[in-house]
């Protein structure tokens, strides 16, 4: 795969650049996937909270396999041994694939051992389907009990991540134990459009609020996920990687203050059916 990527203990490249389907409709991921493709993407990631796991793997169907990078991602209700495990097997089924290139926990769940979750992960591995195993939603504090307790590598952390929503402790321990960060809603679902400082150097350079941001993201080694399904915003997204910012204009969106999660709120919903606990 070429273009920027990220090295994982696998000897695999995570591209720096992966297409995110989160709340694309099963409907609507065919023409999306081939923008994506035309544009270069070759990393996908999905879940199978997302519900259009079998429309992607359709949509990738003639695309050589060892040209892609799959990620999915199993739902903390299904974070028991064999409830892993049977999890990975749909994935592979409605993704029509042997394997997956990245596996992650979808958000940590205290109701169910990590190490329980763990070890089938590793199994996963042992067995071929999973080539790279990582979590998502994870805490500083929660990565490190992942590393202490896991046979396999952690090799990814994918957060919410974008210049209102930095979580700078998760990141600083994510560097310090090679655990690569995956930005998941990259553009803060649209939010960070409106921020003063982001619109006042898209206006001054000639770009997408988007292209702002993303270019920051990846500046700061950080892998990024945007989502689209517009062919044009799709193909901006990925050409991001060959349009640097400036060093100033990179740090005066550091020094953005604004401080809002869009989704990753310090207190959750446990009552979501994602989840499987019982009120």
């Amino acid at each position: 795969m070429d273009g920027p990527s990220r090295p994982l203990p696998s000897g695999d490249a995570l591209p720096s650049i992966g297409f995110g389907t989160w709340d694309i409709p099963e409907a609507a991921i065919p023409q999306a996937i081939e923008a994506a493709l035309d544009a270069g993407y070759r990393h996908i990631d999905t879940a199978e909270g997302y519900k259009n796991e079998t429309a992607i793997g359709d949509a990738v169907a003639d695309v050589d396999r060892t040209e892609l990078f799959l990620t999915s991602k199993v739902l903390p209700k299904h974070l028991a041994y064999e409830s892993v495990i049977e999890a990975c097997h749909g994935s592979l089924d409605r993704l029509g694939t042997d394997y997956l290139d990245l596996y992650l926990i979808h958000w940590p769940n205290p109701a169910i051992s990590l190490r329980e979750t763990l070890a089938a992960m590793a199994y996963l591995h042992a067995e071929g389907l999973v080539r790279n195993v990582g979590v998502s939603n994870f805490s500083a504090y929660q990565l490190s009990c992942a590393h202490r307790v896991s046979d396999v590598p952690i090799a990814v952390n994918q957060i919410e991540y974008h210049p209102w929503w930095r979580q700078e402790a998760v990141v600083e321990y994510c560097r310090e134990t090679g655990t690569v960060v995956e930005a998941a809603a990259p553009l803060a679902r649209g939010a960070v459009f409106e921020d003063p400082t982001i619109t006042e150097i898209a206006t001054r350079t000639g770009r997408h609020p988007a292209a702002v941001v993303l270019a920051w993201a990846l500046e700061t080694d950080v892998v990024v996920l945007p989502k689209s399904t517009d062919p044009d915003h799709i193909a901006a997204n990925h050409r991001v990687e060959t349009d640097p910012l400036s060093p100033e204009d990179h740090a005066a969106v550091q020094a953005i203050a604004h401080r809002e999660p869009v989704y990753d709120h310090p207190a959750r919903v446990w009552t979501d059916a994602d989840y499987g606990i019982s009120p």
